[in-house]
Protein backbone atom coordinates (compact mmCIF):
# COMPACT_ATOMS: atom_id res chain seq x y z
CA UNK A 1 0.00 0.00 0.00
CA UNK A 2 1.29 3.44 -0.87
CA UNK A 3 2.04 5.65 2.11
CA UNK A 4 2.65 8.72 -0.02
CA UNK A 5 1.14 11.79 1.68
CA UNK A 6 -1.92 13.38 0.15
CA UNK A 7 -3.37 10.32 -1.59
CA UNK A 8 -6.28 8.15 -0.44
CA UNK A 9 -4.97 4.82 0.83
CA UNK A 10 -6.87 1.55 0.91
CA UNK A 11 -7.08 1.92 4.69
CA UNK A 12 -8.65 5.34 4.28
CA UNK A 13 -11.20 3.96 1.87
CA UNK A 14 -12.10 1.30 4.42
CA UNK A 15 -12.58 3.87 7.16
CA UNK A 16 -14.93 5.79 4.87
CA UNK A 17 -16.86 2.65 4.04
CA UNK A 18 -17.17 1.75 7.70
CA UNK A 19 -18.39 5.23 8.54
CA UNK A 20 -21.10 4.95 5.92
CA UNK A 21 -22.68 2.04 7.74
CA UNK A 22 -21.66 -0.34 10.50
CA UNK A 23 -21.27 -4.02 9.70
CA UNK A 24 -24.62 -5.74 10.07
CA UNK A 25 -25.07 -8.86 12.14
CA UNK A 26 -28.06 -10.44 10.48
CA UNK A 27 -28.74 -11.59 6.94
CA UNK A 28 -29.44 -15.31 6.84
CA UNK A 29 -29.99 -18.37 8.93
CA UNK A 30 -26.26 -18.78 9.49
CA UNK A 31 -25.54 -15.31 10.91
CA UNK A 32 -28.33 -14.88 13.45
CA UNK A 33 -27.31 -12.88 16.53
CA UNK A 34 -23.99 -11.90 14.95
CA UNK A 35 -22.51 -15.37 14.95
CA UNK A 36 -20.19 -16.45 12.19
CA UNK A 37 -21.80 -18.76 9.64
CA UNK A 38 -21.45 -22.43 10.53
CA UNK A 39 -19.36 -23.66 7.64
CA UNK A 40 -18.59 -27.27 6.77
CA UNK A 41 -16.28 -29.12 9.14
CA UNK A 42 -12.76 -27.77 9.28
CA UNK A 43 -13.63 -24.38 7.78
CA UNK A 44 -14.08 -21.10 9.61
CA UNK A 45 -15.17 -17.62 8.59
CA UNK A 46 -13.90 -14.23 9.64
CA UNK A 47 -14.91 -10.71 8.78
CA UNK A 48 -12.71 -9.13 6.11
CA UNK A 49 -13.02 -5.82 4.26
CA UNK A 50 -13.20 -5.69 0.48
CA UNK A 51 -11.82 -2.77 -1.54
CA UNK A 52 -11.32 -2.85 -5.28
CA UNK A 53 -8.41 -1.20 -7.09
CA UNK A 54 -9.69 2.39 -7.14
CA UNK A 55 -11.66 2.11 -3.89
CA UNK A 56 -14.98 2.73 -5.62
CA UNK A 57 -16.44 -0.64 -4.64
CA UNK A 58 -15.83 -1.20 -0.94
CA UNK A 59 -17.36 -3.13 1.94
CA UNK A 60 -16.25 -2.78 5.57
CA UNK A 61 -16.48 -6.48 6.30
CA UNK A 62 -17.92 -9.57 4.60
CA UNK A 63 -17.56 -13.09 5.92
CA UNK A 64 -14.49 -14.65 4.35
CA UNK A 65 -13.09 -18.17 4.25
CA UNK A 66 -9.81 -19.58 2.91
CA UNK A 67 -10.31 -23.21 1.79
CA UNK A 68 -7.20 -25.38 1.79
CA UNK A 69 -8.21 -27.72 -1.03
CA UNK A 70 -10.46 -27.85 -4.06
CA UNK A 71 -12.61 -30.38 -2.19
CA UNK A 72 -13.27 -27.77 0.49
CA UNK A 73 -14.49 -25.36 -2.19
CA UNK A 74 -17.00 -28.05 -3.20
CA UNK A 75 -18.09 -28.35 0.44
CA UNK A 76 -18.60 -24.59 0.57
CA UNK A 77 -20.64 -24.64 -2.63
CA UNK A 78 -23.00 -27.29 -1.30
CA UNK A 79 -23.27 -25.45 2.02
CA UNK A 80 -24.07 -22.19 0.21
CA UNK A 81 -26.71 -23.91 -1.91
CA UNK A 82 -28.40 -25.37 1.16
CA UNK A 83 -28.22 -22.15 3.19
CA UNK A 84 -29.13 -19.66 0.47
CA UNK A 85 -25.72 -18.00 0.34
CA UNK A 86 -23.54 -16.96 -2.59
CA UNK A 87 -19.81 -17.54 -2.97
CA UNK A 88 -17.51 -14.96 -4.55
CA UNK A 89 -13.92 -15.95 -5.38
CA UNK A 90 -11.53 -13.39 -3.99
CA UNK A 91 -8.06 -12.84 -5.33
CA UNK A 92 -6.21 -9.52 -5.18
CA UNK A 93 -9.24 -7.28 -5.93
CA UNK A 94 -7.28 -5.56 -8.72
CA UNK A 95 -10.40 -4.74 -10.71
CA UNK A 96 -12.74 -1.87 -11.36
CA UNK A 97 -15.98 -3.62 -12.32
CA UNK A 98 -18.61 -5.25 -10.05
CA UNK A 99 -17.75 -8.84 -10.94
CA UNK A 100 -16.84 -9.81 -7.35
CA UNK A 101 -19.30 -7.75 -5.32
CA UNK A 102 -21.59 -4.94 -6.41
CA UNK A 103 -21.62 -1.37 -5.10
CA UNK A 104 -23.99 -1.07 -2.18
CA UNK A 105 -23.77 -4.71 -1.12
CA UNK A 106 -25.70 -4.84 2.17
CA UNK A 107 -23.70 -5.18 5.39
CA UNK A 108 -25.56 -8.38 6.25
CA UNK A 109 -25.65 -9.82 2.71
CA UNK A 110 -25.44 -13.64 2.62
CA UNK A 111 -22.21 -13.46 0.62
CA UNK A 112 -19.09 -15.43 1.49
CA UNK A 113 -15.79 -14.30 0.02
CA UNK A 114 -13.61 -17.28 -0.80
CA UNK A 115 -9.92 -16.36 -0.56
CA UNK A 116 -7.95 -18.36 -3.11
CA UNK A 117 -4.59 -16.77 -2.36
CA UNK A 118 -3.88 -18.40 1.00
CA UNK A 119 -3.72 -22.05 -0.05
CA UNK A 120 -4.82 -22.65 -3.65
CA UNK A 121 -1.49 -21.69 -5.18
CA UNK A 122 0.20 -24.93 -6.30
CA UNK A 123 1.99 -25.23 -9.65
CA UNK A 124 3.56 -28.18 -11.45
CA UNK A 125 4.76 -28.98 -14.93
CA UNK A 126 2.76 -31.56 -16.86
CA UNK A 127 3.36 -33.34 -20.13
CA UNK A 128 2.51 -30.90 -22.93
CA UNK A 129 0.45 -31.86 -25.95
CA UNK A 130 2.06 -32.10 -29.36
CA UNK A 131 2.75 -28.61 -30.67
CA UNK A 132 3.52 -26.94 -27.33
CA UNK A 133 6.97 -26.92 -25.72
CA UNK A 134 5.50 -26.96 -22.23
CA UNK A 135 2.41 -27.06 -20.04
CA UNK A 136 1.71 -26.21 -16.42
CA UNK A 137 -1.03 -27.21 -13.99
CA UNK A 138 -1.76 -24.34 -11.64
CA UNK A 139 -4.30 -23.56 -8.96
CA UNK A 140 -6.08 -20.29 -9.47
CA UNK A 141 -4.89 -18.45 -6.37
CA UNK A 142 -1.30 -18.26 -7.61
CA UNK A 143 -0.14 -14.83 -8.74
CA UNK A 144 1.02 -14.24 -12.28
CA UNK A 145 4.44 -13.13 -11.06
CA UNK A 146 4.92 -16.42 -9.19
CA UNK A 147 3.56 -18.48 -12.08
CA UNK A 148 5.72 -16.80 -14.71
CA UNK A 149 8.77 -17.12 -12.49
CA UNK A 150 8.06 -20.84 -12.12
CA UNK A 151 7.75 -21.26 -15.89
CA UNK A 152 10.94 -19.26 -16.50
CA UNK A 153 12.87 -21.61 -14.20
CA UNK A 154 12.06 -24.32 -16.73
CA UNK A 155 12.80 -22.25 -19.83
CA UNK A 156 9.14 -21.53 -20.53
CA UNK A 157 7.03 -18.42 -20.85
CA UNK A 158 4.10 -16.68 -22.52
CA UNK A 159 3.78 -13.76 -24.89
CA UNK A 160 1.15 -11.71 -23.06
CA UNK A 161 0.53 -10.79 -19.44
CA UNK A 162 -0.98 -7.70 -17.85
CA UNK A 163 1.46 -5.21 -16.34
CA UNK A 164 0.74 -6.00 -12.64
CA UNK A 165 2.31 -9.26 -11.52
CA UNK A 166 0.26 -9.40 -8.31
CA UNK A 167 -2.92 -10.50 -10.11
CA UNK A 168 -4.16 -14.03 -9.47
CA UNK A 169 -4.36 -16.53 -12.27
CA UNK A 170 -8.05 -17.11 -11.57
CA UNK A 171 -8.87 -13.44 -11.81
CA UNK A 172 -6.96 -12.92 -15.04
CA UNK A 173 -8.60 -15.91 -16.72
CA UNK A 174 -12.07 -14.87 -15.58
CA UNK A 175 -11.80 -11.65 -17.58
CA UNK A 176 -9.45 -12.90 -20.37
CA UNK A 177 -6.63 -10.59 -19.32
CA UNK A 178 -4.27 -9.40 -22.04
CA UNK A 179 -0.95 -7.77 -22.73
CA UNK A 180 0.12 -5.96 -25.87
CA UNK A 181 1.48 -7.89 -28.83
CA UNK A 182 1.01 -8.71 -32.47
CA UNK A 183 3.69 -10.14 -34.76
CA UNK A 184 6.31 -7.63 -35.79
CA UNK A 185 7.00 -7.51 -39.50
CA UNK A 186 8.84 -10.73 -40.32
CA UNK A 187 8.15 -12.35 -36.94
CA UNK A 188 7.07 -15.99 -37.14
CA UNK A 189 4.56 -17.40 -34.65
CA UNK A 190 6.20 -19.47 -31.91
CA UNK A 191 4.80 -22.83 -30.75
CA UNK A 192 2.90 -22.70 -27.48
CA UNK A 193 2.42 -18.93 -27.60
CA UNK A 194 -0.56 -16.76 -28.49
CA UNK A 195 -0.89 -13.08 -29.31
CA UNK A 196 -4.37 -13.22 -27.78
CA UNK A 197 -5.43 -13.34 -24.14
CA UNK A 198 -4.19 -15.63 -21.39
CA UNK A 199 -7.50 -17.49 -21.67
CA UNK A 200 -6.46 -18.72 -25.10
CA UNK A 201 -3.66 -20.75 -23.47
CA UNK A 202 -6.12 -22.89 -21.50
CA UNK A 203 -5.91 -26.63 -22.20
CA UNK A 204 -8.12 -27.85 -19.35
CA UNK A 205 -10.24 -26.36 -16.57
CA UNK A 206 -11.28 -27.92 -13.26
CA UNK A 207 -14.31 -26.16 -11.83
CA UNK A 208 -16.98 -26.62 -9.19
CA UNK A 209 -20.19 -27.32 -11.12
CA UNK A 210 -23.66 -28.71 -10.48
CA UNK A 211 -23.93 -32.46 -10.96
CA UNK A 212 -27.50 -33.34 -11.86
CA UNK A 213 -27.06 -37.06 -11.17
CA UNK A 214 -25.99 -36.58 -7.55
CA UNK A 215 -28.00 -33.42 -6.92
CA UNK A 216 -24.95 -31.62 -5.59
CA UNK A 217 -21.99 -29.52 -6.61
CA UNK A 218 -18.86 -31.46 -7.56
CA UNK A 219 -15.46 -31.05 -9.18
CA UNK A 220 -15.26 -31.70 -12.89
CA UNK A 221 -12.45 -31.26 -15.38
CA UNK A 222 -13.20 -30.02 -18.89
CA UNK A 223 -10.75 -30.45 -21.77
CA UNK A 224 -10.22 -27.83 -24.46
CA UNK A 225 -11.25 -29.10 -27.87
CA UNK A 226 -13.25 -31.97 -26.36
CA UNK A 227 -15.67 -30.47 -23.83
CA UNK A 228 -17.55 -27.41 -25.10
CA UNK A 229 -18.02 -26.24 -21.51
CA UNK A 230 -14.32 -25.41 -21.43
CA UNK A 231 -14.93 -22.67 -23.98
CA UNK A 232 -17.26 -20.90 -21.54
CA UNK A 233 -15.14 -21.49 -18.44
CA UNK A 234 -11.92 -20.17 -20.01
CA UNK A 235 -13.32 -16.62 -19.61
CA UNK A 236 -16.32 -16.87 -17.27
CA UNK A 237 -16.56 -13.27 -15.93
CA UNK A 238 -16.78 -14.54 -12.33
CA UNK A 239 -19.93 -16.57 -13.01
CA UNK A 240 -18.17 -19.82 -12.08
CA UNK A 241 -15.55 -21.08 -9.64
CA UNK A 242 -12.48 -22.48 -11.36
CA UNK A 243 -10.00 -24.05 -8.95
CA UNK A 244 -7.32 -25.33 -11.33
CA UNK A 245 -6.25 -25.01 -14.95
CA UNK A 246 -3.74 -26.50 -17.34
CA UNK A 247 -2.06 -23.92 -19.57
CA UNK A 248 0.20 -24.41 -22.52
CA UNK A 249 3.45 -22.46 -22.67
CA UNK A 250 6.15 -21.68 -25.20
CA UNK A 251 9.84 -21.17 -24.87
CA UNK A 252 10.92 -18.23 -22.75
CA UNK A 253 12.71 -15.49 -24.65
CA UNK A 254 14.68 -12.38 -23.87
CA UNK A 255 13.24 -9.02 -24.88
CA UNK A 256 14.28 -5.44 -25.22
CA UNK A 257 12.09 -2.53 -24.11
CA UNK A 258 12.84 0.96 -25.41
CA UNK A 259 11.00 3.95 -23.95
CA UNK A 260 10.67 7.31 -25.66
CA UNK A 261 9.02 10.60 -24.74
CA UNK A 262 10.06 12.63 -27.78
CA UNK A 263 7.40 11.64 -30.35
CA UNK A 264 4.55 14.19 -30.45
CA UNK A 265 1.00 12.93 -30.15
CA UNK A 266 0.23 14.64 -33.46
CA UNK A 267 2.73 12.31 -35.10
CA UNK A 268 2.23 9.14 -33.05
CA UNK A 269 -1.56 9.22 -33.48
CA UNK A 270 -1.61 10.80 -36.95
CA UNK A 271 -4.26 9.85 -39.48
CA UNK A 272 -2.94 7.53 -42.21
CA UNK A 273 -1.83 9.48 -45.26
CA UNK A 274 -1.52 12.78 -43.40
CA UNK A 275 1.70 14.84 -43.50
CA UNK A 276 2.25 14.04 -39.81
CA UNK A 277 2.27 10.31 -40.60
CA UNK A 278 4.96 10.62 -43.27
CA UNK A 279 7.91 10.56 -40.87
CA UNK A 280 7.64 6.87 -40.03
CA UNK A 281 6.91 7.44 -36.32
CA UNK A 282 3.24 6.55 -36.05
CA UNK A 283 1.93 3.97 -33.60
CA UNK A 284 1.51 1.53 -36.49
CA UNK A 285 5.12 2.10 -37.56
CA UNK A 286 6.35 1.11 -34.12
CA UNK A 287 4.04 -1.92 -34.12
CA UNK A 288 5.55 -3.01 -37.43
CA UNK A 289 9.05 -2.72 -35.98
CA UNK A 290 8.55 -4.39 -32.60
CA UNK A 291 5.06 -5.85 -32.47
CA UNK A 292 4.60 -4.87 -28.81
CA UNK A 293 3.72 -1.24 -28.16
CA UNK A 294 2.10 0.81 -25.41
CA UNK A 295 1.55 4.53 -25.10
CA UNK A 296 0.75 6.36 -21.88
CA UNK A 297 -0.59 9.79 -22.80
CA UNK A 298 -0.92 12.08 -19.79
CA UNK A 299 -3.87 14.48 -19.84
CA UNK A 300 -3.27 17.85 -21.52
CA UNK A 301 0.24 16.91 -22.71
CA UNK A 302 1.51 16.49 -26.25
CA UNK A 303 4.23 13.81 -25.91
CA UNK A 304 3.16 10.37 -24.69
CA UNK A 305 5.40 7.88 -22.93
CA UNK A 306 5.98 5.31 -25.66
CA UNK A 307 7.21 1.79 -24.88
CA UNK A 308 8.28 -0.64 -27.62
CA UNK A 309 9.15 -4.22 -26.70
CA UNK A 310 10.84 -6.53 -29.20
CA UNK A 311 12.23 -10.05 -29.19
CA UNK A 312 15.97 -9.84 -28.64
CA UNK A 313 17.87 -13.08 -27.90
CA UNK A 314 21.12 -11.12 -27.51
CA UNK A 315 21.53 -7.97 -25.45
CA UNK A 316 22.02 -4.85 -27.59
CA UNK A 317 25.08 -2.88 -26.60
CA UNK A 318 23.00 0.12 -25.52
CA UNK A 319 20.54 -1.81 -23.35
CA UNK A 320 20.80 -2.07 -19.58
CA UNK A 321 20.28 -5.65 -18.37
CA UNK A 322 17.59 -6.22 -15.72
CA UNK A 323 17.35 -9.10 -13.27
CA UNK A 324 13.79 -8.66 -12.04
CA UNK A 325 10.46 -6.97 -12.77
CA UNK A 326 9.23 -3.45 -11.94
CA UNK A 327 11.99 -1.39 -13.45
CA UNK A 328 10.26 2.01 -13.37
CA UNK A 329 10.48 3.11 -9.71
CA UNK A 330 9.33 6.63 -10.55
CA UNK A 331 5.90 5.23 -11.51
CA UNK A 332 5.75 2.43 -8.92
CA UNK A 333 6.07 4.81 -5.98
CA UNK A 334 4.16 8.05 -6.41
CA UNK A 335 6.64 10.96 -6.19
CA UNK A 336 5.86 13.52 -3.50
CA UNK A 337 5.13 16.42 -5.91
CA UNK A 338 2.60 14.26 -7.80
CA UNK A 339 0.97 13.02 -4.60
CA UNK A 340 0.67 16.52 -3.17
CA UNK A 341 -0.88 17.87 -6.34
CA UNK A 342 -3.25 14.92 -6.67
CA UNK A 343 -4.11 15.42 -3.01
CA UNK A 344 -5.13 19.01 -3.74
CA UNK A 345 -7.45 17.88 -6.51
CA UNK A 346 -9.08 15.36 -4.18
CA UNK A 347 -9.12 17.28 -0.90
CA UNK A 348 -9.77 20.80 -2.19
CA UNK A 349 -11.75 19.99 -5.32
CA UNK A 350 -9.11 21.84 -7.34
CA UNK A 351 -9.93 19.94 -10.51
CA UNK A 352 -8.75 22.85 -12.67
CA UNK A 353 -5.22 21.69 -11.82
CA UNK A 354 -5.63 18.67 -14.12
CA UNK A 355 -3.40 20.18 -16.85
CA UNK A 356 -0.73 20.90 -14.24
CA UNK A 357 -0.94 17.33 -12.93
CA UNK A 358 -0.66 15.92 -16.46
CA UNK A 359 2.41 18.04 -17.19
CA UNK A 360 3.99 17.00 -13.89
CA UNK A 361 3.38 13.30 -14.56
CA UNK A 362 4.99 13.65 -17.98
CA UNK A 363 8.00 15.41 -16.44
CA UNK A 364 8.37 12.69 -13.81
CA UNK A 365 8.30 10.01 -16.50
CA UNK A 366 10.73 11.81 -18.79
CA UNK A 367 13.25 12.62 -16.05
CA UNK A 368 12.75 9.27 -14.32
CA UNK A 369 13.62 7.31 -17.45
CA UNK A 370 16.91 9.17 -17.66
CA UNK A 371 17.71 9.16 -13.95
CA UNK A 372 17.12 5.41 -13.55
CA UNK A 373 18.68 4.42 -16.89
CA UNK A 374 15.34 2.81 -17.78
CA UNK A 375 15.02 4.06 -21.34
CA UNK A 376 16.56 0.95 -22.90
CA UNK A 377 16.17 -2.30 -20.97
CA UNK A 378 16.94 -5.93 -21.81
CA UNK A 379 16.17 -9.14 -19.97
CA UNK A 380 13.82 -12.08 -19.54
CA UNK A 381 10.42 -11.36 -21.05
CA UNK A 382 8.49 -11.81 -17.80
CA UNK A 383 10.77 -9.28 -16.11
CA UNK A 384 9.97 -6.69 -18.75
CA UNK A 385 6.24 -7.45 -18.98
CA UNK A 386 5.62 -6.82 -15.26
CA UNK A 387 6.07 -3.12 -14.63
CA UNK A 388 3.22 -1.96 -12.38
CA UNK A 389 3.25 -2.34 -8.58
CA UNK A 390 0.23 -1.91 -6.25
CA UNK A 391 1.93 1.23 -4.89
CA UNK A 392 1.26 3.22 -8.04
CA UNK A 393 -1.38 5.96 -8.24
CA UNK A 394 -4.88 4.48 -7.82
CA UNK A 395 -7.14 5.72 -10.62
CA UNK A 396 -10.45 4.69 -12.08
CA UNK A 397 -10.61 3.62 -15.73
CA UNK A 398 -12.91 2.82 -18.59
CA UNK A 399 -11.86 0.16 -21.07
CA UNK A 400 -12.63 -1.13 -24.59
CA UNK A 401 -11.17 -3.47 -27.16
CA UNK A 402 -11.73 -2.26 -30.71
CA UNK A 403 -11.47 -5.18 -33.14
CA UNK A 404 -10.10 -4.26 -36.54
CA UNK A 405 -7.70 -5.23 -39.33
CA UNK A 406 -4.00 -4.80 -38.78
CA UNK A 407 -4.03 -2.45 -41.76
CA UNK A 408 -6.57 -0.20 -40.00
CA UNK A 409 -4.85 0.06 -36.60
CA UNK A 410 -3.53 3.56 -37.23
CA UNK A 411 -6.91 4.74 -38.53
CA UNK A 412 -8.68 3.49 -35.39
CA UNK A 413 -6.10 5.07 -33.08
CA UNK A 414 -6.20 8.37 -34.96
CA UNK A 415 -9.99 8.50 -34.81
CA UNK A 416 -10.11 7.70 -31.09
CA UNK A 417 -7.27 10.04 -30.14
CA UNK A 418 -8.68 12.88 -32.24
CA UNK A 419 -12.10 12.66 -30.61
CA UNK A 420 -10.65 12.32 -27.11
CA UNK A 421 -8.44 15.37 -27.49
CA UNK A 422 -11.17 17.50 -29.06
CA UNK A 423 -13.62 16.69 -26.27
CA UNK A 424 -11.03 17.16 -23.51
CA UNK A 425 -10.16 20.60 -24.87
CA UNK A 426 -13.83 21.52 -25.26
CA UNK A 427 -14.57 20.56 -21.68
CA UNK A 428 -11.54 22.50 -20.44
CA UNK A 429 -12.69 25.57 -22.37
CA UNK A 430 -15.96 25.30 -20.46
CA UNK A 431 -14.08 25.14 -17.17
CA UNK A 432 -14.56 21.40 -16.61
CA UNK A 433 -11.77 18.85 -16.16
CA UNK A 434 -13.13 15.30 -16.07
CA UNK A 435 -9.80 13.60 -16.85
CA UNK A 436 -6.63 14.11 -14.83
CA UNK A 437 -4.90 10.80 -15.51
CA UNK A 438 -3.83 9.32 -18.82
CA UNK A 439 -4.92 7.49 -21.94
CA UNK A 440 -3.37 4.06 -22.42
CA UNK A 441 -3.34 2.47 -25.87
CA UNK A 442 -2.15 -1.04 -26.76
CA UNK A 443 -2.61 -3.42 -29.69
CA UNK A 444 -3.02 -7.16 -29.26
CA UNK A 445 -3.94 -10.21 -31.24
CA UNK A 446 -7.20 -12.15 -31.14
CA UNK A 447 -7.79 -15.55 -29.54
CA UNK A 448 -7.05 -17.65 -32.59
CA UNK A 449 -7.74 -21.39 -32.14
CA UNK A 450 -4.76 -22.17 -34.37
CA UNK A 451 -2.53 -21.00 -31.50
CA UNK A 452 -3.84 -23.79 -29.27
CA UNK A 453 -2.18 -27.21 -29.09
CA UNK A 454 -5.53 -28.95 -28.58
CA UNK A 455 -7.23 -30.40 -31.66
CA UNK A 456 -10.72 -28.99 -32.12
CA UNK A 457 -10.12 -25.99 -29.85
CA UNK A 458 -12.44 -23.02 -30.18
CA UNK A 459 -11.81 -19.48 -28.92
CA UNK A 460 -13.17 -18.76 -25.43
CA UNK A 461 -16.82 -17.89 -25.96
CA UNK A 462 -16.92 -14.72 -23.86
CA UNK A 463 -13.39 -13.48 -24.47
CA UNK A 464 -13.29 -9.84 -25.48
CA UNK A 465 -10.87 -10.79 -28.25
CA UNK A 466 -12.80 -13.75 -29.59
CA UNK A 467 -12.79 -13.46 -33.42
CA UNK A 468 -16.14 -12.25 -34.71
CA UNK A 469 -17.86 -14.83 -36.93
CA UNK A 470 -19.14 -12.14 -39.29
CA UNK A 471 -15.82 -10.31 -39.56
CA UNK A 472 -13.01 -12.72 -40.37
CA UNK A 473 -11.00 -9.74 -41.64
CA UNK A 474 -10.59 -8.45 -38.06
CA UNK A 475 -7.30 -9.92 -36.84
CA UNK A 476 -6.29 -7.69 -33.91
CA UNK A 477 -7.67 -5.36 -31.25
CA UNK A 478 -6.81 -1.82 -30.23
CA UNK A 479 -7.13 -1.63 -26.43
CA UNK A 480 -7.97 1.83 -25.08
CA UNK A 481 -8.65 3.09 -21.58
CA UNK A 482 -8.81 6.52 -19.99
CA UNK A 483 -7.87 7.00 -16.34
CA UNK A 484 -8.79 9.67 -13.82
CA UNK A 485 -8.84 10.05 -10.05
CA UNK A 486 -11.89 8.52 -8.34
CA UNK A 487 -14.58 11.08 -7.67
CA UNK A 488 -13.55 13.48 -10.44
CA UNK A 489 -16.66 15.56 -11.31
CA UNK A 490 -18.05 14.83 -14.77
CA UNK A 491 -15.96 11.70 -15.30
CA UNK A 492 -18.93 9.42 -15.95
CA UNK A 493 -20.47 11.95 -18.32
CA UNK A 494 -17.18 12.28 -20.22
CA UNK A 495 -16.77 8.50 -20.34
CA UNK A 496 -20.28 8.24 -21.75
CA UNK A 497 -19.32 10.60 -24.57
CA UNK A 498 -16.29 8.47 -25.37
CA UNK A 499 -18.30 5.26 -25.21
CA UNK A 500 -21.03 6.61 -27.48
CA UNK A 501 -18.38 7.74 -29.95
CA UNK A 502 -16.71 4.32 -29.96
CA UNK A 503 -20.00 2.45 -30.37
CA UNK A 504 -21.07 4.71 -33.24
CA UNK A 505 -17.71 4.94 -35.02
CA UNK A 506 -16.50 1.37 -34.54
CA UNK A 507 -19.82 -0.33 -35.17
CA UNK A 508 -18.73 -3.28 -37.30
CA UNK A 509 -17.67 -1.44 -40.43
CA UNK A 510 -13.91 -0.99 -40.33
CA UNK A 511 -13.84 -1.83 -36.60
CA UNK A 512 -16.02 -3.14 -33.77
CA UNK A 513 -16.18 -2.05 -30.12
CA UNK A 514 -16.34 -4.51 -27.23
CA UNK A 515 -16.19 -3.64 -23.54
CA UNK A 516 -13.24 -4.71 -21.38
CA UNK A 517 -14.69 -6.81 -18.57
CA UNK A 518 -12.51 -5.57 -15.71
CA UNK A 519 -12.87 -1.85 -16.46
CA UNK A 520 -15.69 0.73 -16.57
CA UNK A 521 -18.34 0.68 -19.33
CA UNK A 522 -22.10 1.06 -19.93
CA UNK A 523 -22.02 4.65 -18.67
CA UNK A 524 -24.90 6.91 -17.90
CA UNK A 525 -24.07 10.51 -17.08
CA UNK A 526 -23.61 9.57 -13.44
CA UNK A 527 -22.49 5.93 -13.20
CA UNK A 528 -20.78 3.01 -14.90
CA UNK A 529 -22.42 -0.36 -15.69
CA UNK A 530 -25.80 1.36 -15.62
CA UNK A 531 -26.79 1.96 -19.25
CA UNK A 532 -29.48 -0.62 -19.87
CA UNK A 533 -29.09 -0.60 -23.65
CA UNK A 534 -25.36 -1.29 -23.46
CA UNK A 535 -25.68 -4.02 -20.82
CA UNK A 536 -28.68 -5.74 -22.37
CA UNK A 537 -28.23 -5.25 -26.11
CA UNK A 538 -24.90 -3.80 -27.19
CA UNK A 539 -22.61 -6.09 -25.19
CA UNK A 540 -24.35 -9.37 -26.13
CA UNK A 541 -24.71 -8.22 -29.73
CA UNK A 542 -21.00 -7.51 -30.09
CA UNK A 543 -20.22 -11.24 -29.95
CA UNK A 544 -22.21 -12.39 -32.97
CA UNK A 545 -25.28 -14.57 -33.28
CA UNK A 546 -25.16 -17.55 -30.94
CA UNK A 547 -21.80 -16.90 -29.28
CA UNK A 548 -23.10 -14.89 -26.33
CA UNK A 549 -26.10 -17.16 -25.83
CA UNK A 550 -24.00 -20.31 -25.81
CA UNK A 551 -21.49 -18.90 -23.35
CA UNK A 552 -24.00 -17.52 -20.86
CA UNK A 553 -26.35 -20.51 -21.09
CA UNK A 554 -23.46 -22.87 -20.44
CA UNK A 555 -22.50 -20.95 -17.31
CA UNK A 556 -26.09 -21.02 -16.07
CA UNK A 557 -26.30 -24.76 -16.71
CA UNK A 558 -23.12 -25.40 -14.76
CA UNK A 559 -24.47 -23.34 -11.85
CA UNK A 560 -28.27 -23.40 -12.15
CA UNK A 561 -28.76 -22.24 -8.56
CA UNK A 562 -26.65 -19.14 -8.96
CA UNK A 563 -24.28 -19.91 -6.10
CA UNK A 564 -21.44 -18.29 -8.08
CA UNK A 565 -22.78 -14.90 -9.01
CA UNK A 566 -24.15 -11.58 -7.88
CA UNK A 567 -26.95 -9.23 -8.94
CA UNK A 568 -24.89 -7.61 -11.69
CA UNK A 569 -23.80 -10.92 -13.21
CA UNK A 570 -27.34 -12.25 -12.95
CA UNK A 571 -28.52 -9.32 -15.06
CA UNK A 572 -25.63 -9.36 -17.53
CA UNK A 573 -25.80 -13.08 -18.29
CA UNK A 574 -29.58 -13.17 -18.43
CA UNK A 575 -29.55 -11.45 -21.82
CA UNK A 576 -29.54 -13.78 -24.82
CA UNK A 577 -28.02 -11.41 -27.36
Amino acid sequence: MSTTPGLPSRRGVLRAAAAAGAVGLAGGRAVADGAAPELPAGLTAHRSPYVNWAGEIAHPGLWTCAPRTAAEVVDLANWAHAEGWRLRPRGKAHTWSPLTITPGTAPDAPVLLVDTTAHLTATELVTPPAGAPGAVRAQTGVTLETLMGFLAEHGLGVTNTPAPGELTLGGTLAIDAHGTSVPADGEAPRPGHTYGSLSNLVLAVTAVVWDEASGAYALRTFERGTDPECDALAAHLGRSFVVEVVLQAGEESAMRCVSRVDVPADELFAAPGSPEAAGGRTFADFVAAGGRVETIWFAFTDRPWLKVWSLSPERPATSRPVLGPYNYPFSDLVPTPVSRLAGRLLAEGAWYLAPTLGALQYTVAATGLTATLAGDLWGASHHLMFYLRPTTLRETANGYAILTRRADVQRVIAEFAGFYRERLEAWAAAGRFPVNGQVEIRVGGLDQPTDVAAPGARPPLLSVVRPHPDHPEFDCAVWVDVLTLPGTPGAAEFYRELERFCLATFDGGHALTRVEWSKGWAYTETAAWADREVVGTVVPGSYGAGQWAEGTETLRRLDPHGVFGNAFLDDLTAHRG
